[in-house]
């Protein structure tokens, strides 16, 4: 499984978010390829990943993708990001 964390530089926030995405899937025993990308990058890489993690105003400029596009409103809680992936996942 391939999963993308989005911010608008590629560089810090997205970065968190793949860190603690990436606690999270270790916590649910799910294996994953977590990626951090910018919101250009982001956009082709999408192509190919099941799961984009984003913010909400980041979200809409993904674009139409096959990916489910995740909003995620505090990158640090890590019970939010459970709960998402969880549900995207079932």
């Amino acid at each position: 499984m391939k999963i993308i964390a989005v911010c608008g530089m590629g560089i810090g926030t997205s970065v968190l978010l793949k860190m603690n995405t990436e606690k999270v899937l270790r916590t649910l025993g799910i294996d994953a390829d977590v990626e951090a990308a910018d919101i250009g990058v982001a956009r082709g890489m999408a192509r190919d990943a099941e799961i984009v993690l984003t913010s909400e105003d980041l979200a809409a400029e993904i674009g139409d993708v096959e990916a489910e596009v995740i909003v995620i409103d505090n990158f640090f809680d890590l019970e939010e990001i459970t709960a998402k992936l969880t549900s995207a996942l079932e």
